[in-house]
């Protein structure tokens, strides 16, 4: 979608609840783990039972330290935790815990890259904070008629609340935004990022405006779980939006969900403002303080963050800004991406290899690149006998092909090669390659004497096409190049072919 809709300017906000990946709950030791009976993993402090207190969760803690660190953002010293008044059957104590004047976590950004026609352009989402709270049980309706069922083993769960200024003007930059801000998450392991368990909600807050006015009137759509659901929700709100004003009614503040089966939100309730929680400082709780020597432990403690690695990548490896961010999506491509560059000394043409041949077959196959059955050493050694002239692109992708078989040892090859165990070849990567090329006659023609000879038979054949270049038109060299390629069975190096031919061409 782009900025402008019908005349119009999208304003996004997001809120996403990231359930920290702690074993026990935030003021409690009762379990996280999911899946367990109803009610099973509920202790007195989540089911609010009197004279029970909170106890603070310490490993809550150093998660939000470590998202702070991430997204460098102000770690407070001193922030306060506060009772957040509000009414739900699943909400025992009648409130929540959460934080309110002030966060843990204050301001920091996430950056990410977006395709903008022909262009692709860094954006750059300012966050307000993020805070520290517990989480609700869950009202169950499916299984009971006439009434709801009551699950509080999410109760007390740890969540980190990561609040964005309105800074996102497009459907497609809310879901390059969510896509980031959860790859940072998992990255640091703070949160595994499972959408469809609830580990990774996103609250989209939409609006719209005519250019240059004053913030229209927002809307929440509530828990999206998924990026395809969020860009459907997004576009659908504020298609309806639009056609709300230019029919001369006014936006209502509510918070609304958005039913996959339709394709449309609807209002769930009006949306309350802070004032209507009635926030004050919960005296069962102190003020959590966090020193500098904390945040210096933590920080010495966390593996390399993406940004810093695609910084290294740009650095080491020569590599644009775009390559290096697309390679730290995840560890284990980086890992990958790193192993192979390291092995075949090309890191562009790895980068090129990881993002294309092996990104698209990871997709159509839905497999993690953990199960990718090419490994870094044999993408590696397949680049290095593009690159000595071996194979031309066209014969590698051929070979790339054979290699991504799950029974290699199986297919037309077999005969060439010395040792096969149990249908896995017990050769190195090199000459796993090299067997492949030989067996399939992909080796490219260096013999100039040869190519030579070829390429005078071609011209002989076609005098009109040598007449025609020489007379101007370049474009028939074209019909020269084909025959030539077709009489070397694909094995000539083109670009040998092509500074030949203009050498005889004069």
């Amino acid at each position: 979608m782009s900025k402008l809709v019908q005349g119009y300017e999208v304003v996004i906000g997001f809120e996403t609840h990231a359930q920290l990946s702690t074993k026990s709950k935030i003021f409690s030791r009762a379990s996280v783990a999911f899946g367990a009976e109803p009610n099973t993993q509920a202790c007195a402090v989540d089911m609010a039972l009197p004279g029970t207190l909170p106890v603070m969760n310490i490993g809550a803690v150093e998660r939000a330290i470590e998202f702070g660190l991430a997204i460098n953002a102000h770690i407070a010293e001193r922030s306060i935790f506060a009772r957040k008044n509000y009414f739900y059957p699943d909400l025992p104590k009648g409130y929540q815990i959460s934080q309110f004047e002030i966060p843990v976590v204050q301001g920091g950004e996430v950056s990410f890259f977006l395709e903008e026609g022909q262009e692709t352009v860094r954006k750059t989402v300012r966050l307000e904070r993020a805070h520290l709270e517990e989480d609700a049980g869950k009202s169950l309706h499916e299984d009971f008629i006439g009434q709801s069922g009551i699950d509080l083993n999410r109760a007390g769960t740890p969540l980190l609340e990561i609040v964005t200024q309105p800074d996102m003007r497009s459907s497609d930059e809310a879901v390059a935004y969510a896509k980031e801000l959860h790859k940072i998450v998992t990255w640091i392991g703070i949160c595994d990022g499972n959408m469809q368990e609830g580990s990774f909600r996103c609250d989209a807050n939409v609006s719209v405006r005519k250019p240059g006015g004053e913030l229209g009137t927002r809307r929440e759509i509530k828990n999206l779980n998924s990026f395809k659901f969020m860009q459907q929700a997004i576009d659908y709100e504020v298609r309806w939006q639009i056609d709300q004003i230019e029919d001369g009614h006014a936006i209502q503040q509510a918070t609304v969900l958005f039913d996959p089966d339709t394709g449309e939100t609807r209002a769930m309730r009006t949306k309350e403002d802070a004032a209507d929680y009635r926030y004050f400082p919960d005296p069962d709780l102190p003020p959590l303080v966090i020193g500098r020597d904390w945040v210096e432990r933590v920080r010495s403690e966390m593996a390399e963050l993406p940004r810093v690695m695609a910084e290294r990548f740009v650095k080491d490896y020569a590599l644009p800004e775009y390559d290096a961010t697309q390679l730290t999506q995840s560890k284990a491509v980086a890992a990958y991406f790193e192993a192979a560059a390291k092995a075949c000394g090309q890191p562009k043409l790895a980068s090129n290899w990881i993002m294309g041949e092996v990104s698209r077959r990871l997709n159509a196959s839905e497999m993690a690149i953990e199960q990718a059955p090419v490994s870094p050493a044999q993408l590696a050694a397949l680049i290095g006998r593009i690159s000595d002239n071996t194979i031309s692109n066209n014969a590698a992708r051929q070979v790339f092909d054979h290699l991504w078989q799950p029974k290699l040892a199986e297919l037309v090859i077999g005969d060439t090669l010395e040792e096969v165990t149990a249908g896995v070849l017990a050769l190195n990567a090199l000459k796993q390659i090299d067997a492949i090329i030989e067996a399939k006659g992909l080796k490219q023609m260096n013999d100039t004497g040869e190519l030579e000879k070829i390429i005078d038979d071609v011209l002989a054949a076609n005098p009109k096409n040598v007449e025609e270049f020489k007379a101007g038109n370049t474009k028939a060299l074209n019909g020269l190049v084909g025959p030539i390629m077709k009489a070397s069975k694909g094995k000539a190096n083109p670009g040998q072919v092509n500074a030949l031919l203009m050498k005889k061409l004069g």
